[in-house]
């Protein structure tokens, strides 16, 4: 079904399902559809559909995007990062007499200041904020959360790991990956739980998931932004 609303259409599917309400999904591949009752009529899906149309929009996209992978980024004005879960567009600023290149988020907008406005220092640049950023955030957040843990971790470092975002080993030293500074606080502060309550059970067994809820309910919805978004926590 083809639909338009304030100048832009969407195609979607409708399924008629033995349920009460209408409900809209976006698969992993940006389709759409709506499940609603039998007999329910056109009008009121439709209803549905445009009280819905932004939150359609973007998830529909955003899932296209995320099949596409990582893209290209350019550095260049504009462009935009992540940053505690929103994309922020960078200012490039650059002048010799820089001691050392560093970023700096002030209104709304990433500042970076490079010796070059050189692709390659950005990038760099952009890194050792992320770095300092994680290891300051995942700090708080452990000292936020040791009251719910007899045992403290060893160390906490910042890491490069592209496979996970957190570990803790025998020795309970935590590692997180710098990435994580471009998650929403929410989402950081459900790593380090998980990292953390590995300090009383290594593995993922029952035990594990059971403290992992009982300090944060709604850690599901954490994993979920993580596996939808991971691809775009890139520099």
């Amino acid at each position: 079904m083809i639909h338009t609303y304030q100048g832009e259409t969407i195609d979607f599917t409708v399924q008629y399902k033995k349920r009460k309400s209408i409900g809209v999904y976006v698969d992993v591949f940006g389709h759409i559809e709506v499940r609603a009752p039998k007999g329910v009529r056109q009008e009121a899906i439709l209803h549905v559909i445009e009280e819905k149309w932004e939150w359609i929009k973007q998830t529909s996209q955003e899932m296209k995007n995320r099949l596409e992978g990582p893209q290209e980024k350019t550095y260049g004005y504009g462009e935009k990062f992540l940053y505690l879960g929103q994309a922020y567009p960078i200012q490039i600023s650059h002048d010799s007499s820089i001691e050392q290149d560093h970023v700096v988020f002030k209104n709304q907008v990433l500042h970076i200041y490079v010796k070059q406005a050189v692709d390659e220092r950005i990038k760099q640049a952009l890194k050792r904020f992320y770095y300092q950023q994680c290891k300051a955030l995942v700090t708080k957040s452990v000292q936020n959360y040791q009251r719910h843990f007899k045992t403290k971790p060893r160390s906490i470092r910042i890491s490069d790991d592209k496979t996970t975002w957190g570990t803790c080993d025998a020795r309970l030293q935590l590692t997180f990956n710098w990435r994580l500074a471009m998650a929403p606080p929410r989402v950081i502060d459900y790593v380090v739980v998980h990292e953390m309550c590995h300090m009383v059970h290594l593995n993922h067994d029952r035990s594990f998931w059971r403290l992992v809820g009982s300090i944060m309910p709604e850690y599901k919805e954490m994993e979920k932004w993580l596996a939808l978004s991971s691809w775009k926590m890139t520099v």
